[in-house]
């Protein structure tokens, strides 16, 4: 059982650092991305592939609702296991790009799929922390996420970087002003995020053993990141659905005093997880919500562009995640059974 303050977890001051290093993401890497956005634009691929695991493969999710929304341009999640266990081609192609996220850069099955990939003449852009891994020696394009050292198993500041250089390179690619202003501002509106009280979220799940995450559209990759850092690090089994998804067969199950934790954004996909947060409520769930389009959410989180409101989401949400696993006994900058390097082949 831990017994400490939120405020002394490694977990804490990484998710408290996440404004520091998306404005060094951001400074660091302008020439890159701007390069990246013309490439785009002069030749768009035919398709992105996304290679990632673990909260770097939500960041992915996030990027593929920016591609296709903003950009046009199908996005596909590749199955890293069909290089490294398989064998087989990759299938890509010198008309499509292929975007590799990554903290350490070092996965054995990451790095086999980016190789796959090269070796067809797809042009390879890595999200990368670690500026001297394999992964960045393997890239064409490389975005260093300038995150620095992360001590704490679950991933935080990285996974909130990378997802800032995917917004950050569709708005310079689609040349939208607004989410480009709104990128540039990300770190302020972070460190305000940080400040959010998300105190009834602890108060509410201290002693529940499962819940549902629901978000949609840009807020599916943090619903999906958010139940990843609930089972990590709080020992919570915590499912993410789309709030569309949700109503087919997990619905089922959800009932009087079921914890729903529900992320929605001003846009229509915001639409949707409130009508969906409001049916369960009816049935008597216990809803906790984070409503960017409506003040009458039970956790504050800011409206700001659609496709920014999640990740200012997420960074509430970190750290109300940190103060969850320590008032159930547990250590957040350690869990059980985990390493900060998962080598998966």
């Amino acid at each position: 059982m831990i017994d400490r303050a939120e405020d002394t977890s490694l977990m804490f001051a990484e998710a408290g650092e996440a404004a520091a290093a998306v404005a060094r993401l951001l400074d660091h890497n302008q020439f890159a991305i701007t390069a990246l956005a013309e490439r785009l634009r002069a030749t768009p691929p035919r398709l992105v592939v996304t290679c990632a695991r673990g909260s770097s493969d939500h960041a992915a999710t996030y990027g593929k609702y920016l591609f296709e929304a903003m950009l046009g341009i199908p996005v596909v999640s590749a199955a890293p296991s069909i290089a490294s266990v398989f064998d087989a081609p990759a299938g890509g192609a010198p008309d499509t790009l292929c975007i590799a996220i990554s903290q350490s850069g070092r996965s054995p099955d990451l790095l086999a799929t980016v190789e796959a990939h090269r070796r067809t003449g797809t042009h390879i852009v890595a999200l990368v922390n670690d500026e001297e891994s394999p992964l960045a020696d393997a890239a064409d394009t490389i975005i260093a996420l300038r995150a620095g050292p992360e001590r704490s198993v679950a991933a935080t500041k990285s996974c909130l970087a990378a997802m800032a250089a995917l917004a950050a390179i569709v708005a310079e690619t689609a040349q939208d002003a607004a989410l480009h202003a709104a990128v540039r501002t990300l770190p302020a509106t972070l460190r305000t995020a940080f400040a959010q009280d998300w105190s009834p979220m602890v108060q509410s799940l201290t002693g529940a053993r499962n819940l549902f995450v629901i978000g949609r559209g840009y807020g599916l990759g943090i619903a999906q990141e958010m139940a990843l850092k609930l089972k990590e690090t709080c020992a919570l089994h915590a499912e993410a659905y789309s709030a569309a998804e949700v109503r087919h067969g997990p619905m089922t199950i959800v009932g009087a005093d079921f914890p729903i934790l529900a992320v929605a954004g001003s846009d229509r996909a915001g639409d949707s997880v409130r009508a969906v947060a409001a049916e369960f409520a009816a049935r008597g769930a216990r809803i906790l919500l984070a409503d960017a389009g409506d003040a009458g959410g039970i956790l504050p989180t800011a409206a700001a562009h659609p496709a920014i409101e999640p990740l200012l989401a997420l960074q509430s949400f970190y750290r109300a995640a940190n103060a969850l696993s320590l008032a159930r006994g547990l250590d957040p900058d350690a869990p059980p059974h985990l390493a900060k390097v998962t080598r998966t082949v």
